[in-house]
Parts: C-alpha cells; structure tokens; sequence
C-alpha cells in the first residue's frame, strides 16, 4: 500500500514560481485590456480623437480575443507548450509598444485588435498548462493560483495602472508593460517548464471537443453567470446612483475586488475536492445577492452586504469554469479552454449590450432581477450536470474505477 500523502506535502510540491509566473502572464493581459478605460481623457488628447472612440480600443481588444482563440488553438496543439505561451507573451511586449508609440488612431486600433490576439491564445493555455504542471490531485489549486493575475488585475491592477498613466503619461504606462512582458519572458523560461503539443493523431477536431459529454453544460453554465455579471458590473454606477450610492462607486468597487480576493483563496483551497459544490454554492450565492441587491434600495447596508456576497461568488469563478472544462476535455483541454475565451468575451459583449439595453428602456433598478433570470437556469444545469460537466466525487470516483 502507498502512503497516503498530507496536504502540507501537497502544498510543499506545489511549482508556485512558475505557477505565479502564468498568474502574472494574466495580470499583464487584464490590465492591458482594460487600461485604457481608466485613461480615456488622456489618450483621446493625444490621438485627436473623442473619448468615444478611445473606448472602442477596448471593444476591439475584446473582439480579437473572440475571433482568433478557437482557430489559433486549433491551428497550434501541435506546438510545444512554452514556446507558444513566451510568443504570446512577447506579443503583448510588441503591440504594447507599438500602442505606445503610435500617433494615429487606425494603427493604434490595429495593435489593439492583436493584443486581443494574443490574449485569446494566452488565455486558452494557461489553465492546460498549470494542470500539466502538477499531478491530477493538485490540478484545481493549481489553476487558481495561474488564474489568480486576472482578479488581482481588475481589483488593484487597474487602479494602480489608472494611476501610474496619470502621474507618468498614458504612453511611458505602456512602455512599463511591454518592459514587464519582456522581463516575465525571462521568468517562463527559467520556472515554466515545457510540455509537447498533441500528436497529430491524437487530435480533436473543435467540434468533437465541443461534443465531449461535459463541455457544452460547463460552456452553457459559465455563459449565463458571466453574462449576469456583466450586465451589473458594466452598468454599476448607474445601478449605485439608483440607490443612493452614486458617490461611493470607488468604495463599492473596492468592497467587490477585496470580496473576490476571498474567493479566489476559498476556491484554490477547496477546489480538488468540491468542485461541484463549489459551482453550485457560487451560482446560488451569486443569485441570493441579485435578489438582495434587487430589494435593497435605500438600504447601503444591503448593497454593500449584497456585493460583497457578489464578489466572492464571481472570485473564483474563472478557475471553476476553466478548471472543469479542463477535466471533462481530458487531451483537448487547450482547445476546450479556446472555447471558454470565446464564451467568456461573448458574455463580456453580451452583458454590455443588454444591459444597456435594459438601462434604457427599463432603467437600472431592474438590472439585479435580469441576473436572477439568467441564474436560476444555470443553477439547475450546473446541479443536472453530476456525471459529466460538474461530477461529484462520487461520479468521478465511478469514471476512474470503469
């Protein structure tokens, strides 16, 4: 009989250089996504253009993200691993520049388009690539740790980046970031181990994956909770003003980022071993707040209370969705992580034009009760999905032993 190994032995085998280089690989991509957002006045001045326009340097990052994952991971599972993930790395240090240097829009459009690019491809490997890194008992930790740059990007990240282009100019900002993806190439090389494409035989074609039992329930699920928090989180001053904390957006924001810090740290702790619970008590928990955030005008107690459940059922919801599709691709992991980019930058547009849409017709308190209505069919496919998709340890005990 083997020993059985503790978790404090676990923990000590754990590759956190190279784990938290790939986090970083994914704090470099969100704040380079969102970075102009926060900088609109400044980079609008200096191209000649209206804010407007300098917000669509955002939308089309988004958009390059969408078109290119699938075919990008498709045309390369016969790629070595590293090699692959240090091109998309150092693509973010070319296109960074080239934005930095730019002084006319189009070509500055154009870079954006690329570093959505290369963020497509990024984002597809990571969570392949960690769960190749340690043995299958690790897997879930490890993702949570490679996924944790993009939380700590949107919640200190961009604030900092928002800061730091103020102080020193949108451009030298840039420059800063494409200095740190050179900087991190180095850091992939020296603690990223390097791992063989699939063999030619061996692979999937997109649709076969996508077929696998498990991956459309995890897609379908993953769409309708990121889709409900993008619809409030893209219109949460609004919703704020609506009751009666227009001032407090930055206080909200923070209480939301340091709640989603908390659960990025529940789930990396518990993921190996309740993965199903945890998609289920999220979706829940995530549906309790739209319903609180939805009755709680005039009560600051109960929004607060409310995003901060929000933000701790959305922290670790990209290592859930990532994770579990990931399991039930077994091989095709990289293309079914394509797959997830895809779904996630649909939701991204998605909640971004109905919500609008709804703040328009119906105004911004109706944002919250929009989410119940998307949740509460996730919740029941995600609790359908036990076999495939959301197993429980029963379920994966069973597909192990056959």
């Amino acid at each position: 009989m083997h020993e059985r190994t503790s978790p404090q032995a676990e923990r000590a085998r754990l590759p956190l250089s190279g784990l938290l280089a790939l986090a970083a690989a994914g704090f470099i991509t969100v704040l380079t996504e969102a970075m102009p957002a926060g900088l609109l006045p400044q980079i609008g001045e200096s191209l000649a253009v209206t804010p407007a326009l300098v917000g669509q340097l955002v939308t089309v990052y988004a958009i390059g993200s969408l078109v290119a994952a699938i075919p990008l991971v498709a045309f390369t599972r016969g790629w070595r691993r590293r090699p692959l993930l240090m091109l998309a790395i150092g693509g973010f240090a070319i296109v960074n520049t080239v934005t930095a240097l730019s002084t006319h829009y189009p070509l500055t459009l154009v870079a954006r388009f690329f570093a959505g690019v290369f963020a497509g491809l990024l984002w597809a490997l990571l969570a392949g690539h960690a769960a190749r890194m340690v043995p299958p008992s690790m897997q879930g930790r490890a993702i949570a740790v490679a996924m944790l740059g993009a939380p700590l990007a949107l919640s200190l990240g961009i604030p900092a980046g928002t800061l730091l282009g103020a102080s020193v100019g949108w451009r030298p900002a840039f420059l800063i970031m494409s200095t740190l993806s050179v900087l991190l190439l180095g850091w992939v090389r020296w603690r990223v181990p390097d791992f063989p494409g699939q063999e030619a035989g061996r692979q999937q074609s997109v649709r076969r994956v996508f077929l696998l039992p498990g991956v459309r329930p995890v897609l379908a699920v993953m769409l309708a909770f990121v889709l409900a928090h993008n619809i409030l989180y893209t219109y949460i001053a609004p919703f704020l003003a609506h009751a009666g904390l227009g001032g407090r957006v930055d206080l909200v924001l923070l209480v939301f980022g340091a709640a989603s810090l908390v659960g990025i740290w529940v789930t990396g702790v518990l993921i190996d071993r309740w993965l199903r619970e945890l998609v289920l008590a999220s979706t829940a928990a995530f549906g309790l707040s739209a319903l609180l955030l939805g009755a709680a005008t005039g009560s600051p107690a109960a929004v607060y209370l409310g995003v901060a459940v929000w933000g701790v059922a959305f922290g670790g919801a990209a290592t859930l969705f990532q994770t579990a599709s990931a399991q039930a691709a077994g091989d095709a992991a990289d293309v079914a992580q394509s797959m997830v980019v895809t779904a996630w930058n649909l939701a991204i547009a998605g909640g971004g034009l109905i919500g609008g849409v709804l703040l328009q017709s119906r105004g911004a308190g109706v944002l919250p009760w929009s989410l119940v209505v998307l949740l509460v069919p996730a919740l029941m496919l995600a609790w359908r999905a036990c076999v495939h998709g959301f197993p429980g340890v029963r379920a994966v005990a069973g597909v192990t032993a056959r």
